[in-house]
């Protein structure tokens, strides 16, 4: 009996690195947007400080000083380090500084979101998507691991319930003697996982099916033979209006209405004397200028 095949399963089980102890939102959503991935997916997680223990890996994050992509290491904490999606590629707009988690969704997340989609990393959709989670969801995450406020100036009250609070609130307690950490941090995983996914969804069943709605409407905003015309309050909330729409057309619809203005195309005019329609942009037009030839 050899050792091969004992030699050969352990050269091919991947290693993920990152640090233990206190553990973070960051390397913990890193780890699983990494396992999302068909080269990682059976990976071991490797947590340690033990730079001899960290070269043994395949993959490092949030640990060992170092960001080099060739050698798949994606460290955030050195001096030098001030890298940002716009800094990596100008054509994005986002310069918050990176961590662990949006360094792995750098060069990793159009291929994690495009499968997740089921669509190709080309496609459109996959790059509006991988946008919207970053713009939305990883940013977050990258500004509060580097201490970056949201905004100059004292805040009102502090926010303890987002997301890396929660992931922090796992780590085991200072009086716990009986939780292991590597179980906390998969709890983690997760909690922080089930939220991504939840977010990748939530764009592809909803937000994105919504936008395509708000376009078509867009597009087709002169098409539907109907126009408005809606007076402006003297204030904002107010329901008195600078000028109402004439007395003796409210409450009137169709050919009433047409018959009594004199305006081809008349639909209705509100009881209240606030809005009113018509099947043409000129006849809204022309209603409006009628009322304010007038007063009510």
């Amino acid at each position: 009996m050899t050792s091969e095949p004992v030699a050969k399963k352990l050269h091919t089980m991947p290693k993920i690195g990152t640090h233990n102890g206190s553990f973070h939102c960051d390397e913990v959503l890193a780890c699983f947007l990494l396992k999302r991935l068909n080269q990682y997916k059976d990976a071991e997680i490797i947590r340690t400080r033990d730079p001899s223990l960290l070269a043994t890996t395949d993959i490092v994050v949030d640990v060992g000083g170092v960001f080099d992509p060739s050698i798949h290491r994606y460290d955030h904490h050195q001096r030098t380090f001030n890298e940002s999606m716009n800094s990596l590629n100008p054509s994005l707009p986002w310069t918050t500084k990176l961590s662990s988690a949006g360094l792995v969704y750098f060069h990793f997340g159009r291929t994690i979101v495009a499968q997740m989609l089921g669509l190709s990393e080309e496609d459109s959709v996959t790059k509006t998507i991988y946008d919207k989670v970053y713009e939305n969801f990883i940013q977050e995450i990258d500004g509060i691991d580097n201490g970056i406020d949201q905004f100059d100036g004292e805040p009102r009250y502090r926010i303890s319930t987002n997301l890396s609070s929660r992931v922090a609130g796992l780590n085991p307690k200072w009086n716990e003697k009986d939780v292991k950490e590597m179980t906390q941090f998969l709890k983690a995983m997760e909690m922080v996982g089930a939220e991504f996914t939840d977010r990748i969804n939530y764009y592809k069943t909803s937000w994105l099916p919504a936008r395509q709605v708000v376009e078509e409407a867009v597009k087709g905003r002169f098409d539907n033979g109907q126009w408005r015309i809606q007076c402006v309050p003297v204030s904002l909330g107010s329901f008195e209006n600078r000028l109402s729409i004439k007395e003796e057309w409210r409450g009137l619809r169709d050919e009433e209405l047409v018959t009594k203005s004199g305006i081809p195309g008349c639909v209705f005019v509100h009881a209240g004397g606030f809005i009113g329609g018509n099947k043409t942009y000129d006849g809204a037009l022309e209603m409006a200028r009628a009322c304010l030839n007038t007063k009510s």
